[in-house]
């Protein structure tokens, strides 16, 4: 097979892009994401599979690779559109900087790498250099102007429902609350905690204060603040209060520490973002005191 210098420059460009975009999710993954149930393996299938496949396609010049890379990428962009959209298996994905940059990397990646795999090889010529060129250059005009435009109006249309996506997607602010909050107690791995009435884990967020909450906009949608006025069950001893948030809500405190949920608990006795980094420091599950 003759590969042509073009194709090489596109195929290891994509290539690279993909190996970014998996990148961008073993972050997540690793910070947050695999705490979240099948979606968090669904990262990490993206993660290994966009790796493999950005490695295979640095080492061959196979276009079956290429544009199976390509449709990899695409088919990645396209996961995130639609749990922004509409939600999957219970998560909605909502607007952050990492996701913003990675769709923006899968369009790239897909446009680079489609293009690898439709370039026509060099033509086998006697002439000049020149006349060699020529050649080239007209069976890209002729065969490869249908590919080449299909693929770029792919990644237009692509990068404009990104747009429209990213336009549309909100965080979940806490919504005030004039009610109380009942707290209680569950034991997980040998340790009491705090919950909600509900028996979800409650947390609290290293930047925060007695007096501020450092967790506004989008981390509000992984973390939802414990909005109204505490009130002590069996086995709560610690001190209760509020603080009054950004948005004007009443948020339910615990020994000085604004109270939260994780979006990663389901059920009673989870504890999934217990001392996790994410959203912009370390997050720990409210230990009782007493």
């Amino acid at each position: 097979m003759r590969i042509s210098q073009g194709q090489t420059v596109a195929r290891v460009a994509g290539a690279g892009l993909l190996a970014a975009s998996a990148g961008i999710h073993l972050d997540l993954y690793l910070t947050g994401y695999r705490s979240i149930p099948t979606i968090g393996w669904l990262f990490l299938f993206q993660v290994i599979t966009g790796l493999v496949l950005a490695a295979a396609a640095v080492a061959t010049p196979s276009r079956l690779v290429a544009a199976a890379a390509a449709g990899f990428a695409l088919s990645t962009l396209g996961g995130y559109l639609v749990t922004a959209w509409f939600g999957l298996f219970g998560f909605t994905e909502v607007r952050t900087t990492a996701g913003i940059v990675a769709g923006a990397i899968e369009v790239g990646a897909f446009a680079t790498l489609a293009l690898a795999a439709v370039w026509p090889a060099p033509e086998r010529t006697q002439g000049s250099l020149l006349l060699s060129y020529d050649r080239w250059l007209a069976r890209v005009t002729e065969s490869g102007r249908a590919a080449t435009f299909g693929i770029a109006a792919a990644a237009i249309a692509a990068l404009a429902l990104l747009g429209v996506s990213v336009a549309n997607m909100r965080g979940q602010p806490a919504v005030a609350a004039t009610g109380n909050v009942a707290l209680r107690t569950t034991t997980i791995g040998g340790v009491a905690v705090l919950t909600n009435a509900k028996g979800l884990t409650l947390y609290w967020f290293t930047p925060d204060s007695p007096t501020a909450s450092a967790c506004n906009g989008t981390c509000t949608a992984y973390w939802p603040p414990v909005v109204g006025v505490p009130q002590a069950g069996p086995g709560v001893t610690g001190r209760l209060g509020t603080i009054r948030r950004a948005d004007g809500s009443t948020q339910a405190t615990y020994a000085g520490h604004p109270l939260y949920t994780y979006v990663g608990d389901h059920a009673p006795g989870q504890a999934n973002g217990n001392k996790l980094n994410l959203n912009g420091g370390k997050w720990y599950e409210v230990r009782v005191s007493g």
